[in-house]
């Protein structure tokens, strides 16, 4: 998309505020950045957001697993408990 077309997508953002964000998104490495004449046209780059998960929030997935498992257990067991 153009940052016209993002600012169109998100009209409570004014097209200043969301060229800085694509700037600053493109800084960090999210967005990748695709000339067409005079257009430039963004997409997300999800390397870096897949990184992100396999380095740091991997390792809390089986915490994650664990703690759903309970709280489904949880729910479960009170909604045959009878009602008083």
């Amino acid at each position: 998309m153009t940052a016209g077309e993002l600012a169109d997508a998100f009209p409570e953002i004014s097209r200043p505020a969301v060229s800085k964000h694509v700037r600053v998104l493109r800084e960090a490495g999210l967005v990748r950045l695709r000339k067409e004449g005079r257009e430039l046209h963004y997409a997300l780059d999800v390397r870096p957001l897949a990184q992100i998960y396999e380095r740091w929030l991997a390792r809390y997935a089986p915490l994650w697993d664990e703690s759903l498992v309970r709280l489904k257990h949880n729910v479960e067991a009170k909604a045959r408990r009878p009602r008083k």
